[in-house]
């Protein structure tokens, strides 16, 4: 694998566990605490909501799903 995909892969994990750790955040404190862009987090938020893993509470705000996960 590509040290930048792996290194996305890290944080999309990163991403969901902050979420789920947190109960709901916005894009706004994503940006801020992994020191992206607003379009990397979005981008990353994508993912996880194609997956299934997370969810728009109101516009720019986030929360996980009741998804069952295995993180490694």
């Amino acid at each position: 694998m590509k040290p930048s995909t792996d290194r996305m892969l890290t944080r999309i994990k990163s991403v969901y566990l902050y979420i789920k750790q947190k109960g709901s955040v916005s894009t706004k404190e994503l940006v801020e605490e992994f020191g992206t862009t607003d379009r990397t987090i979005q981008r990353d938020l994508n993912v996880l909501e194609y997956n299934g893993l997370v969810m728009p509470m109101e516009r720019g705000i986030w929360t996980t799903t009741n998804k069952k996960t295995k993180v490694s």
